[in-house]
């Protein structure tokens, strides 16, 4: 096999000659990288007056060939010539030097590039999707739910009894992913309590440009008029969480995909469930009862209407990364009106809501596949000067 390939846009060409192209780039890319080397992607796009040439290496094409294969297929249906050549030997992930290129203080994520992360970055990222998930990273789909509780993953696998599960007990972020062709199925991951593991898992994910990220969990109430078992769907966050405070200041402000939540109250209102929509409050204390004051203080300040431990990380993760998000959860206490989350309480509320929850999501994402197959648009978290691929 050749370890370049080279397609120059043609006049008229057709879906099969595109198809035949996109299939050769990707297959001289795995055998780049099969023989120990990055391979790089030059685009060429004649319609742009100032950014005609765009390029990035990658590592690790074959994890993610559903993904490249739909955006090179974009771009040359829209006129586009692609070269694929072979760019420099891999650094092995035992290299000393390796984490020389991982440092994101130095990659500027708005400079203009074809891929958001080097493949350095890739690599290790995988590595440790699989390590933390005990799934291998090609199993991950295009729609990604989170959630921390068991009682999710079992409906999920009464759900979708064939999906693949952890090839081992006790990982960390156990990942269950339900497959379908071009990566159209869902993954479910129990990334445990608590925004680091939020971003830890999110970190890795990004790599391999998932077309949404969705927070499925619990939450505290904090408005008088909120029921145990009302919902709450996310418009903003509180971040209190602190885990990405110097990676994205917090002067920026964080939203939900708003196509998204579209859809998640559309879904709401066809099962008539009580809801609110509002701000949420991350924190990353889970006793911030101990600290009510101080607390309560930020939450009126805020106007939040739901306290948790996840959300806004997710969220921010997905604003750093491009990636449309949003935050669905189910009220399972009300700390400031004598419900605090007590055991036998809980799992009576668990055993009622668990169904329903991951159901109402899992419509919301047909709805999604339904309108916007090659995934949601972006564009409202994508700087104005990066043509990144993924971008509609």
């Amino acid at each position: 096999m050749n370890k370049s390939f080279e397609y120059i846009k043609t006049q008229n060409a057709t879906p099969e000659e595109i198809n035949l192209a996109v299939e050769q780039a990707c297959d001289c890319m795995e055998q780049i990288y099969s023989e120990g080397y990055y391979p790089k992607v030059v685009v060429i796009r004649n319609w742009s007056e100032h950014n005609p040439e765009i390029a990035g290496e990658f590592a690790k094409p074959r994890v993610y060939r559903w993904y490249l294969k739909r955006e090179f297929t974009k771009l040359i249906s829209e006129g586009a010539s692609i070269r694929v050549v072979s760019s420099r030997p891999k650094i092995e992930l035992n290299t000393p030097t390796l984490l020389d290129s991982l440092d994101e203080d130095e990659w500027d994520f708005t400079q203009k590039k074809l891929f958001l992360h080097r493949p350095e970055r890739i690599d290790l990222s995988l590595d440790r999707l699989e390590h933390y998930s005990g799934t291998k990273a090609e199993d991950f789909q295009r729609y990604i739910l989170f959630t921390n509780y068991d009682m999710h993953v079992e409906v999920f696998k009464q759900k979708f009894p064939d999906c693949v599960t952890p090839v081992r007990e006790g990982v960390q972020m156990p990942a269950y992913h339900y497959k379908m062709d071009k990566n159209a199925g869902v993954t479910l991951v129990n990334i445990g309590v608590g925004p680091s593991n939020a971003k830890t898992c999110s970190d890795h994910i990004a790599v391999l440009r998932p077309d949404l990220m969705v927070m499925v969990g619990h939450c505290g109430g904090l408005r008088n008029h909120q029921e145990i078992g009302d919902f709450v769907l996310a418009s903003g966050y509180m971040r209190s969480d602190y885990v990405l405070d110097e990676d994205i200041p917090l002067s920026v402000p964080i939203i939900p995909n708003y196509i998204l939540n579209i859809f998640l109250r559309d879904i709401l209102e066809k099962y008539s469930m009580n809801y609110r929509v509002g701000t949420v409050y991350t924190t990353a204390n889970r006793n911030w009862e101990f600290a009510k004051k101080r607390t309560i203080e930020e939450i009126h300040t805020s106007r939040s209407i739901a306290i948790d431990m996840e959300s806004a990380t997710i969220a921010t993760n997905g604003f750093r990364y491009r990636i449309p998000n949003a935050t669905l959860l189910c009220v399972s206490d009300k700390p400031l009106h004598g419900k605090p989350k007590l055991s036998g309480a809980a799992q009576s509320f668990y055993q009622n809501s668990k169904e329903k929850h991951l159901e109402m999501v899992l419509d919301a994402i047909n709805l999604v596949k339904e309108k916007h197959p090659d995934g949601l648009p972006n564009s409202s978290i994508r700087a104005s000067n990066e043509p990144l691929m993924g971008g509609v």
